[in-house]
């Protein structure tokens, strides 16, 4: 929104926003910002994109179906519904119930719906459960934190999942860097948004003049991870002959202990365990030195697994199903002592019964503890 005031000057959009005194002046701002922004997007000539419109909570939830000025707005201007995404900026609002049937009412009329903000303040999963937006916008701060940190770039990564799981399309906000767009399209979102492919404008021809870059961009993604090896592929080739060598010793009868001291002696290695086919844990658990030097006394309670029944573990189940194949997972918190890890899983016959050996190992570990042997 661009607004001036008596002077001619610019007002920021973040102070006119702040000028209504009352929930009637700021349902009369909502209503006219919106008049303004479809009646200019009316006569731009594109049939084929979304147009994204803010709206308050308080403005929804302040506002009457009955009057049906949104309704009658689009057929006004004749911009068809479902080229409009609404979107419910993150505010606070006392009433839940009016802010779900004036969402519901916008779905009626064709619109897609949207959340923004989603990770900041109130947008959150109650509300993606109580709306069930068409799109959820994912604040800035995420990219933000999972710029700096790889543990807060994992959460991104599961967040997306979690949303597309529920139905909904995810866009990303605030993309700034090159790094941060590679960031994007390794968490999978559908849509992103940032300066780093436009700042905002109001030459509308320069947008069909403009490439967004998206082609070089996922070129680049390809190409770094064709140089970058899957880590979990590298752990089963350097663990599939410790494994080989592990899983005939215990058929000739070695205990847990003895059967795989090649793998507890190495660095990066946590602990071993043995599984049925029924995928309860024969036996204990075999810890390795590191396994018994970062023992966690907090995590105590959680250390003892023998009897445990790990059946609903993918990692058992994918070995049961393909026993004699060597099975690797994607980085999880270990139960036992809360740290990352990854799990190796090895089905083998012994005296005519499937049995399972797993092995913990750290998530991350050093270059230098990944090549000891």
């Amino acid at each position: 929104m661009r607004a001036f005031d008596n002077d001619n000057a610019a007002v920021l959009p973040l102070h006119l926003f702040q000028l209504p005194s009352s929930p009637a002046e700021n349902l009369l701002l909502d209503r006219l910002c919106r008049y303004l922004h479809i009646r200019n997007y009316s006569t731009f000539e594109d049939e084929l994109n979304w147009l994204f419109l803010n709206v308050s909570p308080q403005a929804v939830t302040s506002g009457s179906q009955s009057d049906s000025f949104f309704g009658q707005l689009l057929k006004k201007t004749g911009l068809p519904s479902h080229r409009i995404v609404m979107e419910i900026v993150e505010q606070p609002t006392d009433d839940a119930e009016k802010l779900r049937e004036t969402v519901a009412y916008y779905k009626q009329l064709g619109c897609l719906t949207a959340i923004d903000d989603f990770g900041a303040g109130h947008s959150n999963f109650e509300r993606i459960w109580n709306l069930s937006p068409d799109i959820v916008k994912l604040d800035r701060t995420l990219l933000t934190r999972a710029t700096e940190d790889h543990k807060a770039r994992q959460i991104l990564n599961g967040i997306v999942s979690l949303l597309h799981q529920s139905g909904c399309l995810v866009l990303l906000e605030g993309v700034e860097t090159r790094d941060q767009a590679l960031i994007a399209i390794d968490a999978g979102v559908d849509f992103v948004q940032g300066f780093f492919f436009r700042k905002p404008s109001t030459d509308l021809e320069a947008l069909s003049r403009s490439q967004a870059g998206f082609d070089e961009l996922l070129d680049e993604y390809k190409s770094r991870n064709r140089q970058t090896l899957d880590p979990t592929l590298q752990l089963v080739t350097f663990f599939r002959e410790h494994f080989r060598t592990a899983a005939d010793k215990l058929s000739s009868g070695q205990s847990v202990k003895e059967a795989c001291r090649a793998l507890l002696g190495h660095p990066a290695v946590s602990r071993c365990y043995l599984v049925n086919d029924q995928g309860i844990q024969i036996d204990d658990t075999a810890l390795s030195d590191w396994g018994n030097r970062h023992a966690d006394p907090r995590f105590r309670p959680l250390e003892s697994t023998s009897s445990a029944d790990w059946f609903r573990q993918q990692y058992l189940r994918k070995a049961l199903n393909e026993p004699e194949t060597l099975h690797v997972t994607e980085p999880y918190l270990c139960v036992t002592g809360a740290y990352m890890c990854v799990t190796l899983s090895l089905g083998f016959h012994h005296n005519g019964s499937l049995q399972v050996l797993c092995c913990d190992i750290l998530a991350n570990p050093t270059p230098a503890q990944l090549n000891r042997r």
